[in-house]
């Protein structure tokens, strides 16, 4: 993957995570916390978003890892996570499970709509190989998000459901969990890298399904 290749991954990056990150506070906010707002993270602004290693390094060591291995893990990262008070939302824990929801689920209609876009315009061209990135970005985002390790949203969702003792535990790794996050990522990559590509490839199969 040459440099030009690498930004513009890095500027879908960018583009996805921010609108990720803006759905958590503009659920939140629509469920009675305004923290968001407050903080001035209810924005456009890709900056007020960007964590130094999960929007940027993280992402980086997977394509340059690919590049240099051969291996074809999905490019994927995170963002500084958008504060609410729980106490603020309606619903209770449900009101929680949808502000983690909503940002994932945003990324999968990006890439349901980029899909979309390609499957009318083609991918031969500058803006259909854009948009094929777009797909396979925003599904990595959406992949990685669900996984329920505290604190990916895939934890909040299932702690709704979850029985006690998982809860427990959760609650018990919240502090930890960011370790947890890389650890999975640096030592149990093959395992990530089967589970990603299968989520992407049931959800492009669904998608061609539609379209």
């Amino acid at each position: 993957m040459d440099f030009g290749n690498v930004i513009a991954v890095l500027v879908i990056i960018f583009i996805s995570m921010t609108l990720h990150e803006l759905m958590h506070g503009i659920v939140a906010y629509r469920l009675g916390d305004d923290t968001a707002r407050l903080m001035g993270r209810l924005t456009l602004n890709p900056f007020r978003h960007i964590d130094p290693i999960m929007t940027i390094a993280l992402p980086v060591m997977i394509i340059f890892t690919n590049a240099l291995t051969g291996a074809a893990m999905p490019v994927f990262g995170g963002a500084k996570p958008v504060p609410f008070n729980p106490e603020n939302l309606k619903y209770g824990e449900w009101g929680i499970a949808m502000v983690a929801a909503s940002g994932p689920l945003v990324n999968l209609l990006l890439a349901f709509i980029s899909y979309a876009i390609v499957a009318y315009v083609g991918d031969g061209s500058m803006i259909g190989k854009l948009l094929t990135t777009s797909v396979a970005v925003n599904l990595g985002f959406f992949a990685f998000n669900i996984i329920p390790i505290p604190p990916l949203d895939g934890s909040r969702v299932f702690y709704a459901v979850a029985p006690d003792f998982i809860r427990r535990f959760f609650e018990a790794a919240e502090q930890y969990g960011i370790v947890l996050v890389y650890i999975a990522v640096l030592i149990l990559s093959p395992v990530l890298t089967v589970y990603m590509q299968a989520v992407i490839y049931g959800c492009v199969s669904l998608f061609s399904l539609v379209i």
